[in-house]
């Protein structure tokens, strides 16, 4: 689909809708900016390609499809009392006076403002549910990666207008995760029971631990654990490998998901400290890996790396990376979200893979259409270890069979499909290479990259990134045609970024569609 962008929702400064966005170490003072390059002219590392030439500064920037604000009840509406907790641990008794003006938590914004919890992804489209008719249907709303709306009226009319738009459309490359509606979730979810009779979970147990020894089956670890997060996944795995190599320093890319959106949380939560092999927006090199001045204690490597434009490095490379930092004594964890997909790029199967990390995450929601969560795959002892952090992390959660049961199903469903997602996508990026170069009216683009690694990219063009998305609105709603959804201003004056993905829905565009459609497209610019 082309993404509105799923993004996680980031304190104090946004993503765009789209693209490789932000920079910098979050780190718990907000210091920091990325100093890599994405864009036109990018220099590209082995085997990979840069983004198209743009530098991104430590500038904040808002999340279009963020919401904020208005949903969060404070006030006279607040009802507290002698028994009312109210804010983290605050225990308001007898004797404290409550009422319309309490605070209620010491640190809690309420109001238009407030930032998302940056647990949550604010990505609407990025993850779409890749099969609503036989599929789990389940990639929008329950589940869906959301953070803070824009306040803009315009802003939300537009969203409202993708939504029905794509709804209604004929023809699509995939869903956006904002098109179910509640009552279809659940009508799916209410078929993906093998046995309606089994007992429902609790804590874990049940259909989540059928779950657990699946995904260890399939990634080809000793055990792995169900987290309602990928986010508290991978915090929790960084810590617990600091914990074990009595080093906190962990070495991953500046564009990767904890330095971009998880609220500075390695830091903040755990006390871990990040370096940066590479600036450029690619995968590190081995060379740079051997170069970097201080010890780290984990490698964490992101595949793909989604904001340098889902870009993974050779499988050649990526050995030689893993074997350097074995070299330096650190172990290596993989931020495999979307590992899944990955597997037509390397030529290797997902054990093969996973066989190079100490610990790899995995999430249900971005490529397999489920409803939420992650797993978290690797030894008997880690696993182990990485549950105790769950339950003080707060992710022992009492009921999670609608999340499993979805996982389940995406499993079984989406992931035998995500290689011809893969092939169909890199037919579609070549026509629409080929669709703009024949387009006189548009002067520059660039699709990134030109031969896909997974099956979404990212499309560059020379507008307003608000022009942009109104011709793709226009497009579906006179035509019934989505081809390109919300676009993001992250990049250089005058470029405009959005991302594609291509699911069920776009297996059966031909070259000849993608060329109709990329004419309907820029003759509503």
């Amino acid at each position: 689909m082309n993404q509105d962008t799923e993004r996680d929702a980031r304190p104090a400064a946004g993503r765009m809708d789209g693209a490789a966005e932000a920079d910098g170490e979050a780190g718990a003072d907000g210091a920091g900016a990325r100093a890599a390059q994405t864009g036109p002219g990018a220099e590209a590392g082995p085997g990979t390609e840069g983004g198209p030439g743009i530098e991104t500064g430590p500038a904040a920037r808002t999340h279009p499809n963020a919401e904020t604000g208005p949903d969060v009840e404070t006030g006279p509406d607040v009802e507290t009392g002698p028994d009312v907790e109210t804010g983290p641990d605050v225990e308001t008794g007898p004797d404290v006076e409550t009422g319309p003006d309490v605070e209620t938590g010491p640190d809690v914004e309420t109001g238009p403002g407030v930032d998302a919890d940056p647990d949550v992804d604010a990505d609407p489209d990025v993850d779409a549910d890749p099969d609503v008719e036989t599929g789990p249907n389940v990639g929008a709303g329950l589940g869906a990666e959301t953070g803070p709306e824009p306040q803009a009226a315009g802003a939300d009319s537009v969203a409202r207008r993708l939504v029905v738009a794509g709804r209604s459309a004929s023809r699509k490359l995939s869903h956006s995760l904002r098109e179910a509606t509640v009552g279809e979730l659940l009508a799916e979810l209410g078929g993906l029971a093998p046995d309606p009779d089994e007992p429902a979970d609790i804590y874990g147990d049940g259909v989540v631990e059928r779950l657990e020894r699946r995904v260890a089956e399939l990634l080809g670890t000793e055990d792995a654990a169900f987290f309602p997060t990928g986010t508290m996944a991978q915090q929790i795995a960084l810590r617990c490998w600091a914990g074990r190599t009595g080093n906190p320093v962990v070495a991953l890319h500046p564009m990767s998901h904890p330095e971009v959106w998880e609220g500075g949380a390695l830091s903040v939560v755990s006390g871990l400290r990040t370096v940066h092999p590479t600036g450029e927006p690619r995968q590190p090199t081995a060379s740079e890996l051997a170069d970097l001045a201080e010890p780290f204690g984990t490698l964490m490597l992101e595949l793909p790396l989604r904001e340098a434009g889902f870009l993974l490095p050779s499988w050649a490379e990526l050995q030689a990376v893993v074997d350097t930092a074995r070299a330096r004594d650190a172990v290596v964890h993989f931020d495999g979200a979307r590992l899944w997909e990955s597997t037509v790029h390397f030529g290797r199967s997902l054990p093969e893979i996973v066989a190079l990390a100490d610990s790899v995450y995995v999430s249900f929601y971005k490529s397999l259409g489920g409803l939420s969560g992650a797993a978290l795959a690797g030894s008997t002892s880690l696993v182990a270890e990485a549950r105790v952090w769950r339950h003080r992390y707060g992710g022992q959660i009492f009921r999670q069979f609608p999340a499993a049961l979805s996982a389940l199903a995406g499993l079984e469903r989406e992931l035998p499909r995500l290689p011809s997602y893969v092939a169909k996508a890199r037919t579609v990026a070549c026509a629409l290479s080929s669709a703009f170069a024949a387009a006189p009216e548009v002067p520059w683009f660039r699709v990134h990259t030109e031969v896909p690694h997974t099956h979404q990219f990212q499309v560059w063009l020379p507008y307003d990134a608000d022009r942009l998305t109104e011709a793709g609105v226009r497009l579906a709603e006179e035509t019934g045609t989505v081809l390109f959804r919300r676009w993001s201003p992250d990049g250089p004056p005058g470029l405009s970024v959005t991302e594609v993905e291509v699911t069920q829905p776009g297996l059966s565009w031909t070259e000849a569609d993608v060329a109709e459609a990329v004419r309907g497209f820029v003759a509503r610019l």
